[in-house]
């Protein structure tokens, strides 16, 4: 069990409901739904939720209000799920207090590391988290270290919470917004996209055997970037 914590979600597809709840149940946490915005509120003060994960798109009240709303009655995580892609509604949702966000279609699973990592980064779930080992890098999140090839790097914080985001997800490709909610708390997200780049450069400096030829950290042009999955050889710049 999560320390019995619970998690409210709110969608108008009750399929969507229903399989997200599925997923976080059996991840340990408690869940309690609602299918419209109307009752929201009502839902969220009788539970007492740690978390919300709240469509955009909803009847009566729309999720970005409803994040709104939240915001002003307690500090309670919010994971954002949309099945828009438009950047200024991205935008809308992380400058509301929104703590990340997910595109429609969505891996449940990724749904339920993605609520693991807002709780631990929130201080909610104080759970032992795994080492990364992958491509020669070793990463022990809870005692901050890395090594390359067995030999200790030092990364500053922003470049270690760079290197997580990327590793704890292989092979998905992030854009730099989405890097930068990874990294940045919602109250300094006034730096630009090009922060990331230069904190990529510099990362790659520690962790590449050539940085003007990177294996592990790849960039996908007109994307982002992703770190390569086990058993990809391949290679970009």
């Amino acid at each position: 069990m999560q320390q019995d914590l619970k998690i409210l979600v709110v969608d108008d597809d009750p399929k969507i409901v229903s399989l997200i709840c599925l997923y976080l149940e059996r991840d340990g946490f408690t869940t309690v739904s609602a299918g419209d915005g109307a009752h929201v509120l009502d839902i969220f003060t009788r539970e007492q939720p740690c978390l919300v994960v709240l469509d955009l798109m909803l009847p009566h009240v729309s999720g970005l209000e409803l994040c709104r709303r939240l915001r002003e009655r307690a500090d309670v995580p919010v994971l954002m799920l949309t099945a828009k892609i438009e950047e200024e509604d991205k935008l809308a949702g992380l400058s509301l207090g929104a703590d990340d966000y997910m595109t429609k279609p969505f891996s449940p699973r990724e749904l339920g590391a993605r609520v693991r990592a807002i709780l631990r980064r929130t201080g909610i779930l104080n759970e032992r988290r795994p080492k990364l080992n992958l491509h020669g890098i070793e990463v022990d999140m809870d005692k901050h270290r890395v090594k390359v090839e067995g030999k200790e790097v030092y990364l500053t914080a922003f470049e270690f919470k760079l290197l997580v985001a990327l590793m704890e997800f292989p092979g998905r490709v992030f854009s730099r917004e989405q890097l930068l909610a990874q990294v940045y708390a919602y109250d300094e997200m006034y730096v630009v996209d090009r922060t990331i780049d230069v904190h990529i450069g510099k990362l790659r400096q520690k962790v590449e055997l050539d940085a003007a030829r990177p294996e592990r950290i790849l960039t996908i042009r007109g994307v982002g970037y992703k770190f390569r999955e086990a058993g990809n050889e391949e290679w970009a710049g």
